[in-house]
């Protein structure tokens, strides 16, 4: 009788330290996957903020580089798409279509010093440099939450527990192509 009650007892608490540690290791991907979706909330935040800015700048600009219609033309469209994206990897693409068409209309800018001291451009530029920064900075956040969630679900056995549980591995925000070449001012 002795024998079996310890039999039970050891094995209670074998399961019930594998349950304890399974529960615990569940609740930590679960943590991470809020983290990575509190990260991306953040960046979809700051797209929203240049999205809203955007129409503002295009037409301060409009007054001044009426001939300049293309870019204006490209900026405004890709701004159409970002408003359109439904999954976030609709949003990471079409944003970095944006921000690609943005870099060409700063160059646009260049070219007209006058719009360059106008005080409602600089407040638009200063805003809208002030949402990239952010944006940048929101970027950066999400990222460094999508490697935690990743890094953590490949590891054994969270992989094991992950792929139980269909945990899934989370996007990174990555760059456009274009943002690797600086765009050229000519005057």
């Amino acid at each position: 009788m002795k024998k079996s009650l310890i039999v039970i007892i050891v094995i209670v608490l074998i399961l019930l330290i594998c349950g304890s540690f399974i529960i615990s290791r569940y609740n930590n991907m679960r943590t991470m996957r809020v983290d990575v979706d509190n990260g991306w909330a953040e960046v979809d935040n700051q797209l929203t903020r240049r999205y809203d800015l955007i129409p503002n700048f295009v037409e301060t600009v409009k007054g001044y580089a009426k001939h300049e219609r293309e870019v204006l033309t490209e900026v405004t469209e890709m701004r159409s798409r970002v408003g359109s994206a439904q999954n976030v990897q609709d949003k990471m693409d079409s944003n970095n279509e944006l921000t690609s068409a943005l870099g060409r209309l700063m160059v646009v800018v260049e070219r007209y010093p006058e719009l360059k001291a106008n005080q409602n451009f600089m407040a638009l530029q200063d805003e809208l440099a002030g949402t990239e920064n952010r944006l940048s900075v929101a970027r950066k956040r999400y990222n460094d939450a999508v490697t935690a969630l990743n890094r953590y679900l490949v590891v054994f056995p969270n992989n094991i527990l992950a792929g139980m549980f269909n945990i899934q591995q989370a996007e990174f925000f990555q760059a456009p192509e274009a943002a690797a070449t600086a765009p050229k001012i000519e005057f």
